[in-house]
């Protein structure tokens, strides 16, 4: 919702060193903000990407850590075979990938924009052999010790600076893996035994996000996109032996927010009567002059962005709305509202009895620190003495007024 309204009548680039196909993956990663109202105080994005690959299968563990994962199709295969104990790590099973936060902007359709930030934080694969590993790793072994000694120690430890995360498979012609990746560096398994073919037959992501904060967005859908190259020396590098049917990940970013406000005035608030302290019976009895008439109308508001506050007039006097009898007199009538706490203007002040103007000044900008769900304010009606003195000039006349108060999320 828009705008709200009470009428009331008143009273890198990195440089491409391997000639690799001309084609890229590309994933959409999409997340949404939705104010909860059993969860006012959570102010972050819901990740809504469809979870592949390791996640799928340890859903428990990426929930504690707060990662996420995808499994591409992106199948690296040996150009060679990989030598044993090669003193060029290049020439082995080496595994790098980019793990320091990488940020990107998104833009919504009016050209407003925020910063996402990503980190690659594990990888993992299937590496297959073309025959069984008993074939390459000679004397009587059985199927655990085959593959623990063709590495020296098997997939399933994971080299440093990479930690494994106990998903291992395996068979005669494969293991199954995946590796947290905490921090930079080059993750090398080396063969001890030369393997003539091997092939990674998809490769498994885990990510993690930084969104920005949703209260501070406008409502709609923002976009971005992020490339990452894949091949050697490139952001995913499997070393000079091992190469990728693919050459880069993009990665499509939608962020929708939808946020939430509304207002509710209680059945006849919408009618407002000016009245002064304790009714009009001091003023008929005795004849003394009320300091002023006024109306206290309370509201209740769900509010999960920023919002401004203005005034609509039937009749205008000066910066406010005004009220007018049969013949022709008038009065200004001056407004107020008091807005629940955790909402702040631009300089985290609060609203308690800011003045409601034509002008908007002072009320231009509110900002909710969380969602507020269904909290009261109050709006202040108000005829000031001097006013009430030249209205008591004419007895038994009525005055009225039409007031548009507006809340607007469009600041």
């Amino acid at each position: 919702m828009k705008r709200s309204r009470l009428m009331v009548a008143c009273l890198g680039l990195s440089a491409m060193l391997w000639d690799g196909p001309a084609v890229a993956f590309v994933q959409e990663v999409t997340a949404n903000f939705r104010p909860d109202p059993s969860n006012p105080n959570v102010n972050r994005f819901t990740n809504t990407t469809p979870v592949s690959g390791y996640c799928a299968n340890a859903p428990a563990v990426c929930e504690y850590l707060n990662i996420f994962s995808i499994r591409m199709p992106v199948v690296f295969e040996s150009s060679a075979p990989l030598a044993a104990v090669p003193t060029d790590p290049r020439q082995t099973s080496m595994w790098t990938v980019p793990v320091q936060w990488r940020p990107l902007t998104v833009v919504n359709a009016f050209g407003e924009q925020e910063t996402v930030e990503i980190r690659i934080s594990g990888i993992g694969s299937r590496y297959t052999l073309d025959r069984r590993v008993d074939e390459v790793v000679p004397g009587p072994v059985d199927l655990y010790e085959a593959h623990d000694r063709l590495w020296r120690q098997g997939f399933w430890t994971a080299p440093s600076p990479c930690r494994a995360a106990n998903s291992s498979g395996l068979g005669w012609t494969y293991v199954s893996f995946f590796w947290m990746t905490p921090q930079e560096g080059n993750c090398v398994k080396t063969a001890q035994f030369e393997i003539p073919s091997l092939r990674y037959d998809y490769t498994d992501i885990a990510y993690e996000l930084r969104t920005p904060n949703p209260l501070g967005m406008s409502s709609g859908v923002y976009t971005g996109t992020l490339t990452y190259g894949i091949g050697p020396y490139q952001d995913f590098d499997m070393g000079d032996v091992m190469l990728p049917n693919d050459s880069a990940l993009t990665l499509n970013f939608t962020l929708d927010v939808q946020h939430v406000l509304k207002v509710d005035i209680p059945p006849g608030g919408n009618r407002v009567e000016l009245l002064p302290q304790g009714g009009w019976q001091a003023w008929l009895n005795r004849g003394r002059q009320p300091a002023r008439l006024f109306r206290d109308q309370t509201f209740r508001i769900h509010a999960s962005s920023r919002f401004k506050m203005s005034l609509e007039c039937g009749l205008v006097i000066g910066n406010t709305c005004g009220l007018r009898n049969a013949d022709g007199n008038e009065a200004p009538v001056q407004l107020a509202v008091s807005l629940p706490g955790g909402i702040t203007d631009q300089y985290g002040q609060p609203a308690n009895r800011r003045a409601l103007r034509l002008d908007g000044a002072g009320t231009e900008l509110f900002q909710p620190a969380h969602y507020i769900s269904d909290r009261p304010g109050t709006l202040h009606f108000e005829v000031e003495r001097d006013d009430v003195s030249d209205m008591l000039e004419y007895p038994g006349s009525t005055y009225v007024g039409v007031v548009t108060v507006v809340w607007d999320s469009e600041v």
